[in-house]
């Protein structure tokens, strides 16, 4: 198989599995679910949906911010601005082709700011650990206040306690066998994995040699805390959710995160995750597949409509670049 024809797949697999996703969505739901959904979006309160848009492009804003404190320690300070547009046009990007927006990003840091490509994106590669560290204690925090209804949705399912147990012990095991494997193999798979653990460690202790360290900590928390607060304010366009408690949302929020990561933009699967989390806690697929999709929607025309705005901006602002 040639290099050209797997970059194909890798566009296209993404993309026809969000289309199929609509697809199952679509014709798995009742005429009159559909009919409900669909009332439900158009009558939507777009004060609230205003809200979680504008604290998106808030969270942007910071991100811009916080990624200076990774390139100061290199030499570079972008305009905050350019830092603005590189990032809205990084999730345009993405929604056409999987993680292409990261290396836009950095060859437009590279175009306009002067920054070698390979020292931003490495700045890039250490935002991403550090957000993957941020929702992995998202979850830590989500399975310790909603322990037991995850438990008694997973007996409710099949899945008693002891056989939890099992699967979390099975999972540890396996984490130290790979650890294993990776210490003594000096296979080139293994090599690979080093450098890239490495690098994500290499990553992370840059955080404590930087300047600002402490500005660095704060942007990262907001973001986060204003990733949940653009989710938690949508409640409020869908009756049955709006009883819900906060660290209810929050597995929710961790199912639609982990959508976002599988396909373009969460195309199709966003909004089947965040109605089926939501569904642990009672509230009906109609209402689930509403707020997901009213979730979905408002996020993704902010993304499409500043990303593309973003195009045209930063050629015109950088005309002597």
């Amino acid at each position: 198989m040639n290099t050209r024809f797997k970059r194909l797949l890798k566009i296209v697999v993404p993309i026809l599995l969000g289309v199929f996703l609509i697809w199952y969505s679509y014709y798995n739901t009742s005429t009159e679910d559909r009919k409900e959904i669909f009332r439900y979006i158009r009558e939507a309160d777009l004060f609230w949906v205003g809200i979680s848009v504008v604290i998106g492009i808030l969270s942007h804003i910071s991100r811009a911010i916080r990624w200076n404190y990774l390139l100061e320690p290199l030499g570079y300070k972008p305009k905050i601005r350019n830092n603005i547009l590189f990032i809205l046009i990084a999730y345009f990007a993405n929604l056409g082709i999987p993680r292409s927006g990261e290396i836009l990003r950095a060859t437009a840091l590279a175009t306009y700011e002067k920054v070698p490509f390979q020292k931003g994106f490495g700045t890039i590669v250490t935002e991403r650990v550090i957000d993957l560290l941020m929702l992995l204690l998202i979850i830590f925090i989500a399975l310790i206040s909603q322990t037991q209804v995850i438990l008694s949705y997973l007996k409710a399912n099949g899945i008693g306690l002891t056989a939890t147990l099992v699967l979390v012990a099975v999972g540890i095991f396996m984490l130290f066998v790979f650890l294993a494997f990776l210490r003594r193999s000096s296979s080139r798979l293994a090599i690979k994995l080093k450098d890239l653990v490495k690098g994500l460690l290499d990553g992370v202790m840059s955080i404590f040699r930087m300047r600002y360290k402490w500005l660095f900590l704060f942007h990262t928390l907001f973001i986060w805390a204003a990733y949940i607060a653009m989710f938690w304010v949508i409640k409020f366009t869908v009756a049955e959710t709006m009883s819900l408690a906060f660290s209810e949302f929050l597995v929710a929020f961790i199912a639609g995160a982990f959508a976002m990561s599988t396909t373009n933009g969460g195309i199709g699967l966003y909004p089947i995750a965040v109605s089926k989390a939501l569904s642990i806690y009672g509230v009906s697929a109609v209402s689930g597949d509403a707020f997901g999709w009213i979730m979905w929607i408002a996020q993704t025309l902010m993304v499409v409509v500043f990303g593309a705005i973003s195009f045209l901006l930063l050629p015109l602002l950088n005309r002597n670049r």
